[in-house]
């Protein structure tokens, strides 16, 4: 089984900046990336970033482009987001996931995913 655990969630106010890591543990998993997704109370879980490992490939949801930066270590299995200039609007609980192929911007596309970690953006 392979777990993750997302960790860098807290408070912020409105414009300041977190950064949220996530890491995989347990049997082999070669993964064609990662991602991160986010679901606001009350609301579906939406597609915030994902990294492809081979060729380095980056994709943002439209509501975070510019703001957030997504980066990884393959060997490591452990993937960041950078998250500048929050805002209310993007407090949600953050989740990681590892992918096994298929469109980045999908759920069905990745098998494993973390707990998450609540972030919370006051304004």
């Amino acid at each position: 089984q392979v777990q993750l655990v997302e960790s860098g969630g807290g408070l912020v106010q409105a414009g300041g900046s977190l950064r949220l890591s996530c890491a995989a543990s347990g049997r082999t998993f070669s993964s064609y990336g990662m991602g991160w997704f986010r679901q606001a109370a009350g609301k579906a879980r939406e597609f915030v970033a994902a990294i492809t490992w081979s060729g380095g490939g980056k994709n943002y949801a439209d509501s975070v482009k510019g703001r957030f930066t997504i980066s990884g270590d393959n060997a490591k299995n452990t993937v960041y987001l950078q998250m500048n200039s929050l805002k209310p609007e993007d407090t949600a609980v953050y989740l990681c996931a590892a992918r096994s192929g298929g469109n980045v911007n999908l759920q069905s596309a990745y098998p494993y995913w973390g707990p998450g970690t609540q972030v919370s953006v006051s304004s």
